[in-house]
């Protein structure tokens, strides 16, 4: 796995890793109002998600994820998204995430690897 971060323009995180054999590219930048996650398996975006906490009175977080440009119709994006808006939120941020996935392979497994890189290299 390799890794690189950089302070300038934006804080961010680069590494490169292999999931079931595709090679994963993973970008991770902190902004001041959201992060941004990219993880491509094919050179290109993909799949663009925003997920947010939602502010309320409720005593257990509400969470919104919805699919802003892509595959509507895969519900393991989706969970992605919202695991890692779940774990942002847990370590004390408010900023929302906006997640692309590129991918050639959608499994639950594949999934889970990005989601535990991610979280091993967050800028939360």
């Amino acid at each position: 796995m390799e890794s690189s971060e950089s302070p300038f323009p934006v804080p961010h995180r680069k590494l490169s890793l292999d999931i079931k054999g595709n090679n994963t590219d993973l970008v991770i930048c902190r902004y001041d109002d959201h992060f941004l996650v990219i993880a491509t398996q094919i050179g290109s975006m993909g799949t663009i998600l925003h997920a947010r906490k939602e502010e309320g009175m409720s005593i257990l977080p509400t969470f919104s994820v919805s699919v802003i440009f892509g595959k509507r119709d895969e519900p393991m994006l989706v969970a992605c998204a919202r695991q890692l808006i779940e774990f942002i939120s847990g370590s004390g941020s408010s900023r929302s995430l906006v997640l692309s996935l590129g991918l050639k392979d959608h499994s639950a497994e594949t999934l889970k690897s990005i989601v535990s890189a991610v979280n091993e290299n967050c800028l939360w």
